[in-house]
């Protein structure tokens, strides 16, 4: 919009004729016209003249003065250079925050998927644990591999008959040859003891898994999303800066 256009439009918006504001700026009519038609330039003071009969102020006035005639035709006066200072500094820190909230957002999402591939908040692996059976207080830790050749050397030793050792090798595995297998997201160490009721379990580690965690698994997605909205928020920016030039 020229200078021009834009003092039609803010005369009209006013309701005011052009005698009127001639009037109320203290100018001739004629001069008036002439500015509204880009026929005159106004002055510094003129300009100031003008903006006190519309009852304007400097700011609500140009900003809607395109460009092209805030940087030729009007550059003259003081005011449109403070007015085009004003506009690039507040653009220029719009595209700041823009920039910096787009390479925060790649920052944030690029760790959350690195965190999530590293499985530095939720293990990546599944450590499977096997335990034979409870060992009571004062049994040896293998004592479900050597049962069987215990009760042998007994009845060897002739301590005990073939159909005792028959009903106590039954007993045992009823009672006490119990697997157990459990399995943890993160590593036990190859062999740990957890205390239970009548003694105690030894676990061995027996399998590692490697694997995704569900918590990983969203982890990735919301890093992904969040490193995307980095370029939305360029795009934004790049697609507002436009828009408002466009408007001008």
């Amino acid at each position: 919009m020229t200078f021009g256009e834009r003092l039609k439009q803010a005369r009209t918006d006013k309701g005011l004729t052009q005698p009127q504001l001639a009037q109320l700026a203290g100018i001739e009519q004629s001069y008036l016209s002439k500015l509204e038609n880009d026929k005159s330039v106004p002055s510094a003071e003129m300009f100031s003249t003008i903006l006190a009969g519309l009852g304007m102020d400097e700011a609500t006035f140009l900003k809607d003065v395109g460009d092209d005639a805030l940087a030729t035709t009007l550059r003259h006066i003081p005011a449109v250079a403070r007015f085009s200072n004003d506009v690039a500094a507040a653009q220029a820190g719009d595209t700041r925050r823009w920039l910096y909230g787009s390479a925060l957002a790649w920052i944030v999402g690029f760790a959350l998927m690195l965190a999530a591939n590293d499985g530095i908040f939720f293990s990546n692996r599944l450590y499977r644990y096997q335990s034979p059976g409870v060992v009571r207080p004062g049994e040896a830790e293998n004592i479900f591999g050597k049962y069987r050749e215990i009760l042998a050397n007994r009845m060897m030793a002739k301590t005990i008959t073939p159909e005792e050792m028959a009903k106590e090798v039954e007993a045992f595995q009823t009672n006490r040859d119990r697997p157990a297998v459990v399995e943890w997201p993160a590593s036990r160490g190859t062999t740990y003891v957890e205390a239970v009721e009548g003694g105690h379990r030894r676990y061995d580690l027996v399998h590692t898994e490697i694997q995704q965690a569900s918590g990983n698994r969203i982890l990735q997605y919301v890093g992904a999303i969040v490193l995307f909205s980095g370029f939305v928020g360029l795009f934004i920016e790049w697609r507002l800066r436009r828009m408002k030039t466009r408007r001008r």
